[in-house]
């Protein structure tokens, strides 16, 4: 495996430099405890996963669409291991013989229970053990030299990997039968959001995508000029009351809010709601975690496809907006023409800004998080539900794969959509206001909401 000769891209349009960017990247020490960090905390969330359930269900497939959790746990270390320990300190393979079992492209989620995994206590060790020797990996690394070690851009990247895969998780834990395995205190009541349900966004360019944040991943690069005309965009996610109001309004059998192959999608699969509710006499339930509950009206809508998400915009007048919206709605400084990190600026994500880390286990309300606005006044871009947007997952203009196409450049294409903002599910490592997640239309385990946007005025 070869590194590809080091970064050269440069923006091409203005794009707010921090202190997480390219001017404080050469003080080591701070990378290192960067680095150091966002491994650990992820680690630890990785633990909490896979431990707060018996090793039984560790090793269960509790949904076809998911692989089994101690799947994912080795697949955190060999990837690891891959990467830091033979790529960037150049070692000798620890287990070469499990790349194969470990390798997402080779063996489907559906086929992964029958192959012979390492049991749980075996790859607890291993992941224990890559961890270890990773570790002695950063105390000594430079971060200079090539792209790969840059900034310290591999262990970012591997910290990034592993809080995905907690998400992953985090999705088999919510589609897993049984007893209440994991807790988290709800989010505090939002205050009552008085101002306009809207928010216009005006024309013109800005700068979308990034050549400056350190740990950005190929998709989001490069900077580039994107012009956008006005358009209004909710000032919130849509909530589960507006949601309702579509359901109860007959929206699941009106072929005229639909595409042909979303109304074909319903229609096949039976669908009158999002996944995991049900009605119980005039009101609706849903299942959360191994809770029922009755469905909060106020919180953001989640686990709809992009389907349903495009259908209830139709009903409701309007639409998704596209990718280049949203980044504008989430970046977009108008006081000074330049895009920041985050809706609220270049500063690392807080708790008042956003639900982010698994620090709670559902959306909070729609509202909340006043201090996370973007300039222009949109709320809870970053965090709660992932947004479907009306745009395919295609390549930014200068794109180049990095440090393997299989990341990103595989999916290309019409066949996937593109959603922005992250969930409470998401770690702040692995978000952020450039940040590209993508998947099949039809999907609807994922924390995945959404907005709706309109044409403005010119």
């Amino acid at each position: 495996m070869t590194d590809p000769a080091p970064d050269t891209e440069t923006a091409t349009a203005t794009e707010t430099r921090t202190a997480t960017g390219r001017d404080a990247v050469h003080d080591a020490d701070t990378l290192r405890e960067r680095a150091l960090a966002s491994l650990t905390t992820a680690r630890a969330r990785t633990t909490l996963l896979t431990t707060c359930v018996e090793d039984p269900d560790l090793s269960a497939q509790h949904s076809p669409l998911m692989s089994p959790l101690v799947w994912d746990l080795a697949h955190i270390g060999n990837q690891e291991e891959l990467w830091l320990l033979r790529t960037v300190a150049g070692r000798e393979a620890m287990r070469p013989e499990i790349d194969g079992l470990y390798d997402a492209f080779e063996h489907p989620r559906s086929e992964r229970p029958s192959l012979p995994l390492l049991p749980p206590d075996e790859a607890r060790r291993y992941a224990a053990e890559v961890r270890g020797r990773a570790l002695d990996v950063l105390e000594s690394a430079d971060f200079h030299g090539t792209r790969l070690t840059e900034a310290g851009f591999a262990f970012g990247m591997i910290a990034q990997h592993e809080q995905q895969h907690d998400e992953t998780m985090l999705i088999t834990h919510q589609l897993r039968r049984g007893p209440q395995a994991l807790t988290a205190p709800d989010p505090d009541p939002a205050p009552l959001l008085t101002g306009p349900s809207e928010v216009l966004v005006p024309g013109g360019p800005f700068t979308m995508g990034t050549s400056e944040e350190p740990w950005a991943l190929d998709n989001e690069r490069p900077a580039h000029p994107r012009e956008v005309p006005p358009f209004f965009i909710d000032t919130t996610p849509v909530t589960n009351g507006a949601y309702q109001a579509f359901i109860d309004d007959g929206g699941y059998d009106d072929a005229r809010w639909w595409t042909k192959d979303g109304w074909a999608h319903v229609r096949r699969n039976s669908l009158h709601a999002p996944l995991f509710w049900r009605r119980d006499g005039k009101q609706w339930l849903r299942r959360r975690f191994g809770v029922t509950e009755v469905v909060p009206p106020d919180e953001p809508v989640l686990h709809v496809c992009w389907y349903e998400a495009d259908a209830y915009a139709r009903w409701a007048g309007r639409r998704l907006p596209t990718e280049a919206e949203w980044e504008k709605a989430a970046r977009y400084d108008p006081a000074t023409g330049g895009s920041t990190r985050y809706p609220w600026g270049d500063a690392d994500p807080a708790p008042e800004h956003a639900n982010l880390g698994q620090r709670h286990l559902r959306p909070a309300p729609a509202g909340s998080y006043p201090a996370g606005q973007s300039p222009l006044g949109v709320r809870q871009l970053i965090g709660d539900v992932w947004e479907w947007t009306a745009s395919d997952f295609l390549p930014y203009p200068g794109f180049r794969a990095f440090p393997y196409k299989e990341y990103s450049e595989v999916f290309f294409g019409p066949e996937y959509k593109v959603l922005r903002g992250g969930s409470f599910a998401v770690d702040p490592v692995a978000c952020r206001g450039t940040f590209r997640n993508w998947d099949l239309p039809i999907r609807r385990q994922i924390f995945s909401g959404f907005r709706t946007a309109r044409s403005g005025v010119v």
